[in-house]
């Protein structure tokens, strides 16, 4: 089997590495009186659409054979309060700096007595799709959250008769399986923005406070790529596709924070000009070894803005959040999507969305596609260097979306750096960057930056950057030097033109470059000093600001 889920009498000890107080208080709640287990779809069905506050739809679910629900499931709506999206303030690590011990084993220890006046419902899925990397998850979520406690067996896959045969038949990893317990009823006034508590190293993790789905589904992503990172994979938050051409293939992956492009990049079919086979939007792990990529979940949990009724991906979704609901003409409940309700309307889509989807890729990637909102940056810059790809990875340029629930003092439009697009790390950022150092230069994989945001002050739109990435998948980009920086070119776009002689234009590209290296810089001291990096991050980026400098100003 895959992780441990038990241990002999004798090693149940201080002594044993695998245990800690957080993991035992965790999953000791998974064993009482007041947990129901479910172990099959059809049932978590019926207890979401008979929920309060649930608002079972007149709209069909699709496949339902396949995905083991009724045959006549309809999708359900539950829909949040003020906050419908995840809160980054509200993460706490065990181990990391400044995290007091004592402090949050005594805080966990009385959320969990109080939950114990409460019925729980438990379940277990599979994160990992192939036998190459599995780990087994445990959640535990009280009554009256049983939509969400239903879109997580479907994010997730459900761990079947016939997966458990899979599971047991996986590689074998000396990591324990992963417990995730959540009581979005829970209120501290210390933590009036709730309370995600991780302990990566021993796989458990508490939700307190938090009821907006999204949380659950990444902190179970969250433990899954600490553990595949432990063990010599790539942890990565972006989609992954395949081109199949006449003589060969071409594997790229995309990189980008929630609602920056990614999944519609990943999904997108190019207007049938390829077959095309897709990994998934969100979550993937890559073997170092051998390149191979694994997929983490089945479903899609996508944003609803892009989504007209009219969309024929309507068809695939089996449950939304934040999402309104009115009467078409027929008088049937169905869907107000495009986020008139809210921002950040979301779907659960079923894997059936994508006709070649498939969970595992043997093949190594061929590129990888950095997405950001920087205005300075064209809209495809090629890097050829593979220390400068990772440390561009590392100073990811963004903004925050409606995806993120952030705090009264956070600037939403501000462009932040969010390092290789994965604000869900549990481990310093230099071990990150050494897996994308080794992607690119053991591996040889190509590197390409795509600005989804605004080049200067025109938008750069979807059509664009897909047209742009075809030309490099059929080898027909020509990519033009950039500014003298040898390691760097872009691709020229019909109404994006590059001025390096536009002294305005540099000095702001050289002041967003300035900002990449003050963020390296910062994390010298910031954290005492957890996330400090290789001299030779600030040096590549150094030289770029340099090049720059002899520019026109």
């Amino acid at each position: 089997m895959a992780t441990i889920r038990a241990f002999s009498h004798k090693e149940i000890t201080p002594q044993n590495t695998h245990l800690s107080s957080f993991k035992v208080l965790i999953e000791s709640a998974f064993y009482g009186n007041n947990v129901t287990w479910i172990d099959d779809l059809a049932t978590a069905y019926h207890l979401a659409k008979e929920s309060s506050g649930a608002i079972l739809t007149d709209m069909p679910v699709t496949h339902t054979e396949e995905l083991g629900l009724p045959e006549d499931a309809k999708v359900i709506v539950f829909n949040d309060g003020k906050v419908v999206g995840r809160t980054a303030a509200a993460r706490r690590i065990i181990e990391h700096p400044g995290i007091d011990r004592k402090l949050y084993e005594g805080i966990l220890r009385d959320a969990l007595f109080q939950g114990t006046r409460k019925k729980f419902y438990g379940s277990e899925v599979v994160v990992g799709l192939d036998e190459a990397f599995m780990v087994k998850a445990h959640l535990l979520l009280p009554e009256h959250y049983e939509t969400n406690f239903y879109s997580y067996l479907l994010n997730f896959q459900l761990m079947t008769k016939s997966w458990e045969e899979r599971y047991q038949r996986s590689k074998e990893y000396p990591e324990t399986d992963i417990f995730l317990y959540a009581d979005p009823d829970w209120s501290h006034p210390d933590f009036p923005y709730g309370l995600s508590l991780f302990d990566p190293e021993h796989n458990v993790a508490a939700v307190l406070g938090l009821n907006y789905f999204g949380e659950l589904k990444k902190a179970t992503l969250t433990l899954a790529w600490a553990t595949a990172h432990r063990n010599g994979f790539v942890a990565c938050h972006g989609g992954m596709k395949q081109y199949q051409l006449p003589n060969r293939t071409f594997t790229m992956a995309a990189f980008g924070l929630s609602g920056s492009g990614k999944s519609t990049i990943t999904l997108a079919e190019h207007d049938g000009k390829y077959e095309i086979k897709v990994l998934h939007d969100d979550a993937f792990v890559i073997n170092q070894t051998n390149g191979a990529t694994t997929a983490l979940e089945p479903s899609y949990f996508d944003k609803t803005q892009d989504y007209p009724l009219t969309n024929p991906n309507v068809r695939y979704f089996i449950t939304c959040q934040n999402v309104g609901v009115t009467l078409d003409e027929e008088g049937k409940k169905v869907l107000v999507t495009q986020d008139i309700r809210n921002g950040n309307g979301r779907t659960v889509k079923s894997r059936y969305v994508t006709p070649n989807r498939v969970d595992h890729l043997d093949s190594p990637i061929d590129a990888v596609f950095w997405i950001m909102k920087d205005d300075t940056l064209p809209p495809v810059v090629k890097i050829d260097d593979p220390i400068l790809a990772a440390v561009f990875g590392l100073t990811l340029a963004t903004k925050r979306t409606t995806a993120e629930h952030v705090v009264e003092t956070t600037d939403i439009d501000k462009l932040v750096i969010e390092p290789y697009a994965n604000p869900f790390r549990v481990y310093p950022l230099g071990e990150d960057f050494a897996h994308f150092m080794h992607l690119f230069k053991e591996n040889q994989t190509a590197c390409y930056i795509l600005n989804t945001g605004f080049f200067k002050d025109k938008k750069v739109t979807p059509e664009v950057t897909l047209t742009s990435i075809e030309k490099i998948v059929e080898d027909e980009a020509e990519f033009k030097n950039f500014g003298g920086i040898t390691e760097m070119s872009f691709l020229p776009v019909t109404g994006f033109d590059v001025d390096f002689q536009d002294a305005s234009y540099v000095a702001h590209l050289r002041e967003r470059m300035q900002g990449r290296l003050d963020f390296i810089l910062a994390q010298e001291t910031e954290n005492d000093g957890y996330n400090k990096l290789p001299k030779e991050v600030a040096t590549a980026m150094e030289k770029v600001i340099s090049k720059l400098s002899a520019l026109p100003s």
